[in-house]
């Protein structure tokens, strides 16, 4: 078989699982919701609430149903793109809840991935042209710190050390309750400020992301770093580098041009994986920053017990994650020729 038509067999075959990984999605959330404790008619109506409201809550909700009912019913409406209203926000529908706010999300998930790859290819990069120095210990170090130290953790010291005490970063929240922000466009702060050509609206913006952004990408940098340097080790070790030193061309010309153009093709598998990390820490940066987002809305409807609003937001992050892994695949497909389907 040719490569392109494996590369095409490939990319078909991850297509048609695609629907079944959000499958699997759909049913391991349904299931985790309805075995987890507690009521949603108490949490909306309260524990003194009368047994007779409660019921008829129950039954408007659909929750008097048979579990199994339930479920076909729900995937039934999803097939057809709906995926209900919020308990908790008096009838919004859900697809409404996740437009509003996930643009703010996708803002804090742009800046911080940006952030991770440039501090985590520049450690990883330094540390492996330097082995057995000081530099390639403390980049060995800065990897596992940055992987292990809890998100939340991080981002409340951080908040201590520039928000509190030093007062050089705002402690929270994604823009001044004082200042206009810009005219929605497409959500984004950022890109409708300059579609506005509000400049002092664009930096405004950038100043209140510094702190979430920072905190979410040297987090997730740990991950790029150790995939840089290792690689970049073996690299280093390859024939064709070798033949490269032996022509006389510089070290610094051959790890840039050479031997780190390689080196990168792991990172694009890792970027894929690593949005599932992004939207976890992202839920942790939103509550602890106060970002209106919509890991911050997804973490509100968990503790109100609002089924539906957690179930659309956990299928729409797992669609994200689905298509990031399926669209990094066929990058990989055409970049890396060593591949083999």
């Amino acid at each position: 078989m040719s490569r392109s038509k494996a590369i095409t067999y490939y990319i078909t075959s991850r297509l048609l699982l695609a629907p079944l990984q959000l499958l699997t999605i759909i049913t391991i959330v349904f299931l985790l919701l309805r075995a987890t404790p507690g009521d949603p008619a108490d949490a909306i109506l309260g524990g003194r609430a009368p047994e007779s409201a409660k019921a008829e809550l129950r039954k408007q909700l659909g929750l008097n149903l048979p579990i199994g009912l339930q479920y076909l019913n729900y995937v039934g409406n999803l097939l057809h793109l709906d995926m209900g209203n919020s308990i908790s926000s008096r009838g919004q529908k859900v697809w409404d809840i996740i437009w509003q706010f996930f643009p703010a999300t996708a803002e804090l998930a742009v800046f911080s991935i940006a952030i991770a790859l440039i501090v985590g290819i520049t450690v990883g990069t330094i540390s492996a042209s330097r082995p057995g120095t000081p530099l390639d210990v403390g980049g060995r170090l800065f990897g596992i710190i940055t992987y292990s130290l809890p998100m939340f953790w991080v981002g409340m010291i951080l908040q201590l050390i520039f928000a509190v005490q030093l007062d050089w970063l705002p402690l929270g929240t994604r823009f001044p309750a004082t200042v206009p922000a810009p005219n929605h466009i497409t959500g984004l702060y950022t890109i409708d400020s300059l579609f506005g050509g509000n400049l002092n609206q664009f930096f405004t913006t950038l100043y209140y992301l510094i702190l979430p952004s920072f905190t979410l990408g040297i987090l997730l940098s740990g991950i790029f770093e150790r995939i840089v340097r290792v690689n970049l080790k073996q690299t280093m070790k390859a024939d064709y580098v070798e033949a490269a030193r032996a022509r006389g061309i510089p070290e610094k010309k051959i790890l840039v041009s050479h031997a780190l153009k390689n080196a990168l093709i792991p990172v694009i598998t890792v970027l894929g994986l690593t949005f599932a990390s992004l939207l976890g820490g992202a839920i942790l940066t939103e509550v602890t920053f106060s970002w209106p987002g919509l890991a911050n809305r997804l973490y509100q409807a968990i503790t109100e017990r609002d089924y539906p609003t957690v179930q659309g937001i956990m299928v729409f992050f797992g669609a994200i994650v689905v298509g990031a892994s399926i669209l990094i695949d066929i990058l990989n497909a055409y970049i890396d020729p060593r591949i083999r389907y």
